[in-house]
């Protein structure tokens, strides 16, 4: 069960101490159970007063019918309870236009943290743990940029330190590179709940600050891990696994960067079988790093 809970996203206890749940029924019952009580006891009196109200008067023997119905109509309706919970809504305009422009005051990368930690227009950062930035070193001549955080992500409000995060160590590892030698980030910096994919309202939301979070680190190389990442950066709808592995070009300004495509490390623990291709595009990312180094 717990496994399950896990699996499906679940983080944190409602509340520090265990609820009994088989009490919480009964109590229920038992208040369902006088409310029907009381409802049944309105009832009663409520047709006692209109019996009263068509008793025969005097010796016509005539009842008073339109005192019944207004006494029916003068009753009051139960109204059912509004909803609690607020519905959150899908970004305007205005909210994209919002990201854009705090995106393009940040000038420094600690400005830019600040203003998407504080950035509340994305339903996403409202079910999230933690925003989630980055990792690495942000003077490293590569950075390499993912989806978005999961669940130990969310916890830790660091990137790529689950199972996925494990991975992309050791692919990192392989070509000689570590934390300290590469810059890590995502596309969304929030939690997506059960770890779903993030629709594209929640992408182009974020656009502004990841194409703004590489501006300001100004990478000699660009790694995308994914579809999400690819699509987003290098504009296409072509599927990762059709143009991963073939080097690209992001432009920042007027300067090009050469843009990798390649695997997710999540994919590649799902499918064993294509870290094959993921370490071809390694060696060829290694290649072009010494290139450019």
């Amino acid at each position: 069960m717990l496994q399950f809970y896990a699996e499906a996203g679940v983080v944190d206890l409602l509340e520090d101490d265990p609820v009994d749940r088989y009490a919480d029924t009964i109590k229920q019952l038992e208040e369902r159970k006088a409310k029907k009580a009381a409802q049944m006891d309105q009832m009663l009196s409520a047709n006692k007063a209109r019996a009263n109200n068509i008793r025969p008067q005097g010796n016509g023997g005539q009842g008073n019918g339109g005192s019944a119905s207004g006494q029916r109509a003068n009753q009051p309706r139960p109204t059912p309870p509004s909803p609690s919970a607020t519905t959150l809504a899908v970004p305007d305009q205005a909210a994209m236009e919002e990201a854009r422009n705090l995106a393009k005051s940040a000038n420094s990368i600690d400005e830019l943290k600040t203003i998407i930690s504080s950035f509340k227009g994305c339903n996403l950062c409202h079910s999230a743990k933690n925003t989630v930035f980055a990792d690495g070193n942000p003077d490293a001549p590569i950075m390499l940029v993912g989806e978005a955080p999961g669940r130990d992500e969310d916890m830790h409000g660091i990137p790529f330190v689950g199972p996925s995060g494990q991975l992309l160590d050791k692919m990192l590892a392989a070509i000689s590179l570590d934390r300290t030698s590469a810059y890590i980030t995502n596309i969304i910096p929030w939690r997506p709940p059960g770890n779903r994919t993030p629709v594209a309202h929640e992408i182009e939301l974020c656009r502004p600050f990841i194409e703004r979070h590489i501006e300001l680190v100004e990478p000699k190389l660009l790694v995308f891990m994914g579809n999400v990442s690819t699509s987003t950066l290098l504009n296409t709808n072509k599927g990762i696994l059709s143009i991963r592995g073939k080097w690209d070009e992001y432009k920042i300004g007027e300067t090009s960067v050469p843009a990798m495509p390649t695997l997710h490390p999540a994919y590649l623990l799902k499918n064993p079988a294509a870290k094959r291709n993921a370490w071809h595009d390694l060696l060829s990312i290694q290649a072009k790093l010494s290139e450019l180094t």
